[in-house]
């Protein structure tokens, strides 16, 4: 019997997980998503029934791909900290609901939403993270995959991530390379071989430009307490219900495709981003639902998030996965005399402009999630305890999607994508894309907070104030 006929009595062993604490920007996350806010998911309606065997190996081979994706969030109760654990193999698996099991997330339907938008809010309000006990250690997964039956010709694909391992960016990448694979693997591919080190990449704070973030100490503690102060004045959307538990709902605004190139167009010839806009319609609508006395000023507060990749030490390309997104926190002050969505919107996006170009998206991280943070440990410091931190929050840069052969290739009919917000955040958060030459845009907010009723009669305020800025540019050429 030859040598290789007895087997190795000394196989290799497997490596071990790798870990990397988590940095100042992640540990926010990991706060904010066991309370409510940062439950990224990405839903795709489905027009052909799932090849399990095929989605199994497409998600293994992203995971493979991306360490951030096959680990685990590992919490330390003896120093209070989090840190990413990750394995050396990819560990998702698909959890199938049949139409038996669907049924009764589809049942209860008073507002007579589309089945994809229902299984959207059901799976943003599925929280893993939630409820773990403080004293013991433990190990959650970042990613989690399901496929629900609506119909006995639709089904959902549902990817539900934890938002310090994808923000919105990173979830567009997702979302393209898992059709990508999708497509690849319709053949019965095999699972690929990892990439790279196998270690997750540096947080965003270890990767900003050399003296980008330097503030004074005195500076600091200024603006901590501007921010604190500005805070207590900011005005909201009237509040129904403070003190019931919350959840994420979403509703939509949509504009034709003449009047999302009308708007783009405006925004172009004014030199300023589809963001301007929309936190301008958002404001005038807001204050409109009061009923105020035009010469009654409001002020309120919108948070911008901007993508920091491209100008991060060194460069990340658009598919590095993770939480590489900053904010930057504008205050505006308006009355019902005079605000026209025009100058509102190039107010709003000089203000955020200008801070980017002093760096406050660097020098000012700390203090917001450092703020974050305290409203989350103290929910009273907010008004009604309510943890709203801002009225609106919207991206710098807009989604641009447009149907590819792939979507018709796998049955993807529609999708939508977006993270919960009951926790710590704004009372509306904005998720926008132009797909094919139309504004889409999903608007989270926490329920029964604010109403279904009370966010739809704002959407349809902000798409009003959106159509008649659309004509005014109609008149201008």
């Amino acid at each position: 019997m030859s040598e290789s006929d007895h087997q190795n009595p000394n196989p290799p062993a497997m490596p071990e997980p790798k870990t990397r604490l988590v940095g100042g920007t992640e540990h926010s996350w990991c706060k904010a998503v066991p309370c409510g806010t940062g439950i990224t998911v990405l839903a795709l309606l489905l027009t052909r029934p799932p090849n399990f065997s095929n989605l199994q190996t497409a998600l293994h081979n992203l995971q493979n791909s991306h360490p951030i994706l096959r680990s685990k969030h590992h919490f330390d109760p003896a120093t209070g900290t989090y840190s990413f654990l990750t394995l050396p193999t990819p560990h998702l698996q698909i959890q199938p609901f049949d139409l038996p099991s669907t049924a009764p997330i589809l049942q209860i339907n008073p507002d007579n939403i589309a089945p994809l938008h229902q299984i959207l809010e059901h799976e943003m309000n599925l929280n893993p993270w939630q409820n773990l006990d403080p004293s013991v250690e433990s190990d959650t997964d970042v990613i989690y995959a399901s496929t629900y039956a609506i119909s006995e010709s639709r089904w959902v694909l549902v990817l539900r991530l934890h938002t310090s391992a994808c923000d919105r960016a990173a979830a567009v990448a997702v979302l393209k390379e898992l059709l990508g694979e999708l497509k690849s693997t319709g053949g019965g591919g095999a699972e690929r071989e990892l990439k790279g080190d196998g270690e997750v990449s540096l947080g965003i704070e270890d990767l900003i430009p050399n003296g980008k973030a330097n503030k004074p100490f005195w500076a600091r503690g200024v603006d901590m307490m501007g921010y604190s102060l500005n805070s207590l004045r900011l005005s909201n959307l009237e509040f129904q219900d403070a003190s019931s538990e919350r959840r994420s709902q979403v509703v939509k605004l949509q504009l034709s495709p003449e009047d999302t190139h009308r708007l783009l167009a405006g925004c172009k010839s004014r030199d300023i981003k589809l963001c301007g806009a929309l936190a301008a319609a958002g404001m005038i609508a807001a204050r409109a639902s009061k009923q105020l006395p035009d010469h009654q000023w409001e002020k309120y507060g919108v948070v911008t998030l901007l993508d920091c990749r491209p100008i991060l030490d060194p460069p990340l390309s658009i598919n590095h996965l993770g939480f590489y997104h900053s904010a930057i926190m504008n205050t505006h002050d308006i009355n019902g005399e005079g605000n026209t969505l025009w100058d509102l919107a190039k107010r709003c996006y000089t203000s955020f402009a200008s801070a980017k170009n002093s760096n406050k998206h660097f020098t000012d991280m700390a203090d917001l999630n450092f703020l974050m943070c305290k409203a989350i440990e103290n929910p009273g410091l907010t008004p009604s305890s309510s943890m709203r931190t801002a009225f609106i929050s919207v991206f710098e840069d807009t989604v641009i999607d447009e149907s590819s052969e792939i979507n018709k290739e796998l049955g993807v009919e529609d999708y939508e994508g977006c993270a919960s917000a009951h926790g710590v955040g704004p009372s509306i958060a904005i998720f926008d894309t132009i797909r094919d030459g139309c504004l889409n845009c999903a608007c989270v907010y926490p329920s029964p907070l604010h109403s279904r009723e009370q966010m739809q009669d704002l959407m349809d305020r902000m798409k009003s104030i959106l159509v008649n800025g659309c004509k005014d540019v109609e008149s201008e050429s």
